[in-house]
């Protein structure tokens, strides 16, 4: 088992062929030496959230999510918009994490994949809910990166030179900024 700290990346997405699924694909070959970047893929298995099952033992896949996010040092979130606001799959993910502390202090960021001047919402409506959590979101890693589907090649990558690049300084910014936190956690 690696040592190295860990980026969760989290899909909002149940598409296999979304654009979010390949911005966190493309991601997850990115990470800067010194990280490792781990693509959960629970989502579908989650049960609705229901706060009397809230409580211990937890539900095994919500057992799961919570322990990823606990190892994890930071979190880069990419997730379509739905009728103006998260996927009720994404929120429901997120409902989970709530009543844990586990996102609590965690550098979080995100990748708006939409086109241009769609997915407004669902950033809303992912500020508000990290809120909720206590998460410290990373501004300067929250970026727009409107992908194409010609940006996508047949496995699911992106190939653009330029989203690339901005990935991995999204990618930088998460890692720096957990290493700043951890500084500022020592006795």
């Amino acid at each position: 088992m690696s040592t190295l700290p860990v980026i969760l990346l989290l899909s909002g997405s149940l598409r296999t062929g979304s654009s979010n699924n390949s911005v966190l694909r493309t991601a997850q070959t990115l990470a800067p030496s010194g990280v490792r970047t781990v693509l959960y893929d629970g989502l579908a298995g989650l049960p609705h959230f229901n706060p009397d099952d809230d409580t211990e033992p937890l539900p095994a896949p919500v057992a799961r999510l919570r322990a990823a996010i606990s190892e994890a040092a930071a979190l880069l979130i990419c997730t379509p918009e739905y009728a103006g606001t998260l996927p009720g799959s994404f929120k429901n993910l997120l409902d989970w994490t709530v009543g844990g502390t586990e996102i609590c202090n965690k550098p979080v960021a995100w990748v708006n994949a939409a086109a241009s001047g769609r997915g407004h919402g669902a950033e809303t409506t992912l500020r508000q809910v990290l809120g909720y959590t206590g998460a410290d979101i990373v501004e300067a890693a929250c970026v727009k990166v409107p992908v194409a589907p010609q940006m996508v090649d047949a496995e699911g990558f992106i190939t653009d030179p330029g989203v690339r690049e901005k990935l991995r300084r999204v990618l930088g910014l998460l890692a720096g900024r957990h290493g700043r936190t951890s500084e500022l956690n020592q006795p």
